[in-house]
């Protein structure tokens, strides 16, 4: 099953990748989208010189080559996010070769409806009322929770707690006891705040404390997550194990949220579930793509027995919809696991016409 092709396409601002084999197999990932034309050309240029030829079933292998081969242009950003894209294609593979759904691959399903809370952000330049508005329409479509994100951009510590904790009583009064509601600071908080703040969320019963201080401030956390019961999470600006040992051992967060499309994919994120299974910490990924990072990640949890937390959604995207033969469907608070071969996402023949396109092929 040796490597054809590897190409990378720009298309709605997203970045997808098409590995194909020399028996007409095809795979189909996605890299995070925060600089899509330079994760594409990463894709192309850098990785698919490197896998071509090579045994696309070996995803350990082809990983590591991925990796280390390529490890000086840097472990954060746009090299583990562009590993992250082909290594979903490699898995997706997999699937097609044998059959499989990806969740079987990865050892078994363990439920085959994934509950979803709804992510929401942009909540700086939001009044409360507005953002309880979309609370309001995300609890009337039957998610499972709800998470507010303030997306601060540059200027950020501490900009504006006393808003926050304004939104966030409007937004309780919303949910109420039924539907958990969470907090996420976008790293925006400095830490006596991000503790004054979290005990009074504790006392209003949120559910959990995402990004409350800087990603890079280990220390800052595990003040953080000392001082409260409300459990902190943290985790989508790491990219390695390592990095999550670091962030479990460190900062001690109590909520481990990676993102398969940033942390070099499938391969990788497993290691981080096995490891925080070990720490016993939660495990509730990171994910804000509403197609294949949303498919690989329920599929991700279904096949964890300890993860059954609500999952992160961010709603329909009808111009991503399009691109699929059968897109992921969200009804009743929940999306089912797409049990077709691989991840369960088909490009439609036409899907790709007019991306932007960057490819390495055999000679």
């Amino acid at each position: 099953m040796n490597i054809r092709s590897v190409s990378s396409y720009v298309v709605h601002g997203k970045c997808f990748v098409v590995v194909q084999t020399e028996e007409g197999v095809e795979g189909v990932g996605e890299c995070s989208p925060m600089h899509s034309e330079t994760t594409a050309r990463f894709v192309a240029e850098v990785l698919g010189p490197r896998i071509i030829g090579k045994n696309a079933l070996e995803t350990d292998k082809l990983w590591h080559v991925m990796m280390l081969d390529t490890y000086k242009l840097g472990v954060q950003g746009i090299q583990p996010e562009a590993v992250a894209g082909v290594d979903i294609a490699l898995w997706d593979i997999r699937g097609k070769a044998t059959g499989q759904p990806l969740c079987m691959m990865l050892g078994g399903c363990y439920r085959e409806h994934i509950p979803m809370y709804a992510s929401i952000g942009g909540g700086a330049t939001m009044t409360p009322r507005e953002m309880a508005t979309k609370v309001e329409k995300a609890v009337h479509l039957g998610c499972k929770g709800v998470k507010i994100r303030m997306d601060w951009g540059v200027a950020r510590q501490d900009r504006g707690p006393e808003k926050d904790l304004r939104m966030v009583e409007e937004c309780k009064q919303v949910c109420g006891t039924t539907v958990p509601l969470s907090f996420d600071a976008n790293n925006g908080y400095s830490v006596p705040t991000a503790i004054r703040q979290g005990r009074k969320f504790e006392a209003l019963g949120l559910r959990h404390f995402e990004e409350p201080v800087a990603q890079f401030d280990y220390e800052g956390l595990g003040k953080v997550a000392d001082a409260l019961d409300l459990p902190v999470s943290a985790g989508e600006h790491e990219y390695t194990r390592w990095q999550f040992r670091d962030l479990m051992l460190n900062a001690r967060v109590d909520i481990v949220q990676p993102d398969v499309v940033k942390c070099a994919g499938i391969t990788e994120t497993m290691k981080i579930a096995t490891l925080a299974e070990v720490f016993n910490r939660l495990f509730l990924p990171h994910q804000t793509q509403p197609s294949i990072g949303t498919a690989v990640n329920v599929h991700i949890c279904a096949a964890l027995h300890w993860c059954d937390l609500p999952q992160e959604y961010t709603g329909q995207s009808p111009e991503l919809d399009e691109l699929f033969e059968e897109p992921l469907v969200f009804y009743d608070g929940a999306i089912t696991v797409p049990l077709r071969p691989g991840h369960g996402l088909v490009l439609k023949k036409s899907a790709l016409d007019g991306a932007t396109r960057f490819s390495t092929s055999a000679n």
